[in-house]
């Protein structure tokens, strides 16, 4: 577990996001499908 958290805790600080900016991550996780086809990596988005 000490290799996964190189900094400590304390020297961490969090950051702030607007709710527009949250809301459109989600939206494009939602929209992009990965799929894998004869080796290949195909990436379709649904927009």
């Amino acid at each position: 577990m000490e290799k996964i958290y190189p900094v400590p805790e304390s020297q961490c600080r969090l950051i702030k996001s607007r709710a527009e900016t949250v809301r459109f991550l989600l939206d494009y996780s939602k929209a992009l499908h990965i799929r894998e086809f004869k080796g290949m990596t195909i990436e379709n988005s649904l927009n």
